[in-house]
């Protein structure tokens, strides 16, 4: 609308209409003016995928941010950037940090200040390279470490302080232990890490960490009952296959909400009340098969509309006329649409055809990854690789942060590992220099894929415990390589 140059998630070969963050919430538009009438001789899903191609699209979906351009799917954050999916952050860079302050590279973690490299953590403050820790502060290169404080490469502690490789020391000698490490530098943070990888293999995994939970399957449950086969799910109830949940009850299918209850098949946003089959919309209630919706309800088949009731594809009705209109579509859903052999439309969630991302563009191919050759077999999009030209990176950068000028900041890096182009950004140098922590000489994208490496995926087998032969459901499968306890064996092995 403005013709700005912008930011956006969606690519420029994407056949689409795409507005800046201002122009999208202005009133210089009207999404209304994109409804069009119901046609019963078509299926629903080609028809909402019209109408989803004709109108405008923010062009990074954030909501209640600030300074949050180069961010996707936040909501209510202040100050991050390249931050995917934060929730009530703020100073944040690279990863997905939840209610956290002052974070780089972090993973589905909670609560976090002034930390580094953490993984699946909650209320830390200042810790590194830290994994599966909870309620602690100082720690450097641990893993399952809870009320700790002030030790290194630590494994499964509990309430402990100035311990290293899980042996005690006093104050006087941690501390001269850890100045002598200088984390500073590259190579001994490299050798440091390569260390701590090798000295957790020696310890049994508890079958899955699901704290302060009661009646669960799945992993990373915390402060929850009644949920079946969930994955980074906090404060949440009866709930069943769902996956990064927070303060979620009776809901089923639901990925990346927040405050949401009795919803089924949605993705994204939070504050709904009894929606379905919907991807992104928030703050309403009893909508469905609506995308990017804010403030609705009684709406179907509906998008980027903000503040209305009784829609049916953009299209306003009063209410009686909806509530008359809205069960013939649902049994003409019933009915139609999908190949030869399926159920109908109603009741499913949108094909993966008609989405406007490439299956390798997503998050789906981080968490059930397949080949160009798969997808289109299956009729599903996938988008070439950007065949932007790399160049050399443009300086050669210290080993040792005290030695790295300002001047990094205005330099090109190559990845080590794939040769992508990335820069070090002024906020994140100043980061790097108060946690006196080397530049990172991976790209932002392979940080990610190494995070990823680290975590359990998001499924279940069945396994016996390793000590006492009980069964147990755990995201470990059976031919990999750790000793697997319950938790019964597994709080007895590090008390």
């Amino acid at each position: 609308m403005c013709e700005k140059n912008i930011v956006s998630l969606y690519s420029p070969d994407k056949d689409i209409k795409t507005y800046c963050y201002d122009c999208y919430l202005s009133d210089k538009w009207d999404p209304m003016s994109y409804g069009r009438d119901f046609d019963f001789t078509r299926p629903f899903f080609e028809q909402f995928y019209e109408l989803k191609k004709d109108i405008p699209h923010m062009n990074i979906y954030q909501l209640f941010n600030e300074n949050c351009d180069y961010s996707n799917y936040t909501g209510y954050c202040r100050n991050c950037y390249m931050c995917f999916g934060p929730y009530k952050s703020e100073d944040c860079m690279y990863g997905s940090p939840y209610e956290s302050k002052n974070c780089v590279d972090t993973y589905v973690s909670y609560g976090l200040e002034l930390c580094y490299e953490c993984i699946n953590c909650e209320k830390l403050y200042g810790c590194i390279e830290c994994q599966e820790c909870v309620g602690s502060s100082g720690l450097f290169f641990c893993y399952d470490c809870r009320s700790c404080s002030d030790c290194i490469g630590c494994v499964g502690l509990r309430n402990k302080k100035f311990h290293i490789w899980n042996k005690p020391y006093s104050q006087e000698e941690y501390e001269r232990i850890k100045s002598s490490l200088n984390l500073g530098n590259r190579t001994a943070y490299d050798t440091l890490k390569n260390q701590f990888e090798k000295f957790k293999k020696q310890f049994p995994r508890i079958y899955a960490k699901n704290p302060k939970s009661e009646n669960v399957s799945g992993n990373f449950i915390v402060e929850s009952k009644n949920c079946e086969n969930c994955f980074d799910a906090k404060s949440s109830q009866d709930c069943k296959d769902c996956a990064q949940i927070t303060y979620a009850e009776n809901c089923r299918d639901c990925n990346y909400e927040e405050e949401i209850t009795l919803c089924y098949e949605n993705i994204g946003y939070a504050f709904n009340n009894s929606i379905k089959f919907n991807n992104t919309s928030g703050h309403s209630h009893e909508v469905y098969y609506t995308e990017f919706c804010t403030n609705c309800q009684y709406c179907f088949g509906c998008a980027e509309l903000r503040k209305k009731q009784f829609c049916i594809l953009n299209k306003q009705y009063t209410e009686s006329q909806y509530k008359e209109l809205l069960p013939r579509i649902i049994e003409h859903m019933k009915q139609a649409g999908l190949p030869a052999g399926q159920a109908g439309e109603w009741g499913e969630f949108f094909p993966i055809k008609y989405s406007l991302f490439g299956y390798n563009e997503t998050v789906a191919q981080d968490y059930f990854p397949i080949t160009e050759k798969i997808a289109q077999e299956k009729g599903w999009g996938w988008t070439p690789e950007n065949k932007k030209a790399l160049i050399p990176q443009t300086c050669v950068v210290a080993d040792d942060i005290k030695d790295i000028p300002d001047s990094v900041t205005t330099e090109t890096l190559a990845c080590e590992i794939t040769g992508k182009n990335y820069k070090i950004i002024p906020q994140e140098l100043s980061f790097y220099r108060k946690t006196n922590l080397p530049i990172p000489k991976r790209c932002p994208d392979q940080r990610h894929l190494d995070r990823l490496a680290k975590c359990a995926p998001r499924k279940l087998w069945d396994r016996t415990c390793a000590k006492c032969g009980a069964e147990i459901k755990t995201p470990y499968s059976p031919d990999r390589q750790e000793t697997v306890y319950c938790e019964k064996c597994y709080l007895e092995a590090i008390y």
